[in-house]
């Protein structure tokens, strides 16, 4: 089985896209720039109060279009 660079650079994204979610850094530019480089289609949820975040999730939409398809 051979590795794409590629994949597992989209992979090591992810995982930080998990930890970011789990540590509730979502409201962080580099958050962004994580959604934008995975392509990221679902929904990303942040609960606050009094100035803190008391809860983040996100729900799966994670998909990628292939080029050339459609």
């Amino acid at each position: 089985m051979t590795s794409n660079p590629d994949n597992s650079s989209e992979e090591k994204d992810f995982g930080e896209f998990r930890r970011k979610v789990r540590a509730a850094e979502v409201l962080s530019a580099s958050m962004e720039h994580l959604l934008l480089s995975l392509r990221f289609t679902g929904r990303l949820s942040v609960v606050m109060q009094n100035g803190r975040v008391l809860k983040s999730g996100y729900e799966e939409g994670y998909f990628r279009q292939r080029e050339g398809a459609g």
